[in-house]
């Protein structure tokens, strides 16, 4: 399922725009509506694309789609703006592509056939846990990291906190291959969710602070910078 945003304070064109993308057909596709950059940054989720009208009482689509960069490189920013001299701030925030309002069903479609054919990641692979809540089915990226506190490992993820019963080093050996790295004896990380690093002190994209141990430092960064260089190179990390 691709997830997408629409991002208008104008209600009447936000109904038209989930109406078109009710209505496309090529791939399946979960629409949430937001009135407000505020309101999208708030949710704190992970879209695949991201339709945003630019201009917008408060935080414009300029200014909301800077502070979505900072923790999200690969997703696909369309922007809808009644104005065509707009797009010159438009791609200089990295933007995929831009329409003129209102909006056409043939536009629209066009430039969603376009993202996937460049290559949108697909579904990723849901992974299962057993909680002491239940049985957990999630998806790696919306895991920020794990962390054993009081003989149990919590999951934090991007909506809630779980509790399992796991070994954090076996937890680190099944996640190894998902992207996430050990910093501590206690945690393990998405290197994905790494903000920045100072010190021995890690930060994750929502403010959370992680220690670096001395004994890990050299391996976790060591594992950033391959991540980095690699397939997950888009993450947005600053030291």
């Amino acid at each position: 399922m691709i997830k997408i945003a629409v991002c208008d304070d104008d209600e009447k064109n936000l109904r038209d725009t989930l109406k078109l993308l009710e209505q496309y057909k090529k791939f399946p596709l979960s629409a949430d509506a937001y009135t407000s950059g505020e309101a999208l940054l708030a949710a704190g989720k992970k879209y695949d694309i991201l339709l945003l009208d630019i201009d917008m009482e408060g935080l414009d689509g300029i200014e909301t789609a800077r502070r979505i960069r900072e923790a999200d490189k690969e997703v696909k920013l369309i922007y809808v703006t009644n104005y065509s001299d707009y797009t010159i701030f438009a791609f200089g925030v990295h933007a995929f592509a831009y329409l003129l309002k209102p909006l056409k069903a043939e536009e629209l479609y066009a430039q969603l056939d376009e993202v996937f054919a460049y290559g949108l990641s697909g579904p990723e692979q849901e992974l299962e846990f057993q909680a002491k809540e239940g049985i957990v089915r999630i998806v790696p990226s919306r895991i920020l990291c794990f962390e054993y506190l009081s003989r149990q490992v919590l999951m934090y993820t991007t909506e809630r906190v779980w509790h399992l019963k796991r070994q954090i080093t076996e937890l680190a050996r099944q996640m190894e291959g998902y992207g996430f790295a050990m910093p501590h004896k206690s945690f393990v990380v998405n290197l994905h969710a790494v903000q920045r690093i100072h010190g021995y002190v890690i930060t994750l994209t929502d403010g959370r602070e992680i220690p670096l141990s001395q004994k890990k430092s050299a391996a976790f960064r060591r594992a950033l910078n391959q991540y980095l260089a690699g397939e997950g190179g888009h993450a947005a990390w600053k030291s």
